[in-house]
């Protein structure tokens, strides 16, 4: 009898990888300072804001999770990924694409990235 792992499991079996990956205790915890560098290891792309709201009944910096407690966090982070889309992404930047050539004056990106949203700092951004 051959036994397949499903794409959930899957997907659980590279979660705990990589949350391992960053148990620099060996306690098979990760600090919930570190939330937001497992999740981007996963390949999500979570703000800060959605990060601190994941992570709001945490108040010590120094608490450790575990991956029991971290699942949860990766679902729902995960869930708002899938609603987004690159074509939703396109076509937001397309608003700024002013002479219809699929092109955004770098001065207007970087005043975009700078001032709107999850701001960004002039370093992050040369």
């Amino acid at each position: 009898m051959q036994i397949t792992m499903t794409s959930a499991d899957e997907q659980l079996s590279e979660c705990r990888e990589v949350f391992c990956y960053f148990d620099s205790k060996g306690d098979e915890r990760i600090g919930v300072t570190q939330v937001g560098d497992v999740l981007r290891a996963l390949g999500q792309n979570p703000t800060e804001a959605e990060i601190q709201k994941c992570c709001s009944h945490w108040t010590d910096p120094e608490t450790r999770i575990t991956f029991e407690d971290f699942v949860p966090i990766y679902q729902s982070v995960n869930k708002c990924r899938e609603n987004h889309t690159l074509e939703e992404f396109v076509e937001g930047l397309s608003h700024f694409d002013k002479e219809g050539n699929g092109l955004i004056n770098i001065a207007e990106l970087r005043h975009l990235l700078t001032t709107l949203g999850e701001r960004l700092s002039d370093e992050e951004v040369s």
